[in-house]
């Protein structure tokens, strides 16, 4: 049975600015605490699809990604967050896979079978150059992670970098743990264990926030919680204070 993530519908494309979606996924387990899952659909330029985070695959999602355009890009944009990308190479093989630093070492390391085509860097490629500025945050002792910036629609795209779990869509023994690691909404942020990896390198990870910051984001869209459709630099703001204050 599938369990409620308070994100219904599921595995369906929602519309939340020029030519970007997100799809609401399943909750997945991480070391048994239960995640809420999210992918961002962008259509290209050219009409392709970049998806950010793939989520579960059912044939109902790939039938309304189909009225969309056709996916060209699958992006892993950290460590924890490939999952599902055997599932979809498998299903697009002329897909091309693009990987943020440290992915495929986990992916090794896990026994999956991974096909790398491209590592993410801070320069976009031509594929999406013009159209998507990305930054890789770095600075952690375990985590890197690509973020991006969809100019037409002003969106930034992060993963684990902020977390933000709502207390009535969580189950209600997780509460205090989401509230410990500083990561329930509304003050969700990078969560606290992360934070601790980042000794010794907060220099270099402020100057990668300051960059998303110049990109003037009117919207931030994470995978974990409600993600910010209002007043992202504000938000952003906040739940870095802990990097840019420093």
């Amino acid at each position: 049975m599938t369990v409620s993530t308070g994100y219904e519908p599921l595995l369906t494309p929602k519309p939340v600015g020029t030519d970007v979606w997100v799809v609401d996924g399943p909750v997945i387990r991480f070391y048994g605490m239960p995640f809420p899952t999210r992918m961002v659909v962008v259509r290209l330029a050219d009409g392709a699809l970049w998806l950010h985070s793939p989520v579960q695959m059912d044939e109902g999602l790939l039938a309304a990604l189909s009225a969309l355009g056709p996916v060209r890009h699958l992006v892993a944009p950290n460590w924890i967050h490939y999952a599902y990308l055997p599932d979809w190479t498998a299903r697009f093989p002329e897909a091309q896979t693009w990987v943020a630093p440290g992915v495929a070492e986990r992916a090794v390391s896990r026994g999956v079978d991974l096909r790398v085509d491209h590592d993410l860097t801070s320069t976009p490629p031509a594929e999406w150059e013009g159209q998507i500025d990305q930054v890789i945050v770095e600075g952690s002792r375990v985590h890197r992670e690509a973020v991006f910036f969809h100019r037409a629609s002003k969106s930034l795209i992060l993963t684990d970098l902020i977390e933000n779990f709502e207390a009535d869509k969580v189950p209600a023994w997780f509460v205090p743990l989401i509230w410990l690691g500083g990561i329930k909404d509304p003050n969700g942020k990078t969560p606290i264990d992360m934070r601790q990896t980042f000794r010794g390198g907060k220099d270099t990870a402020r100057a990668a926030i300051r960059q998303v910051l110049d990109w003037g984001p009117e919207r931030a869209i994470m995978a974990h919680g409600r993600w910010y459709d209002q007043n992202a630099d504000a938000e952003l703001r906040r739940a870095f204070r802990w990097v840019l204050e420093d």
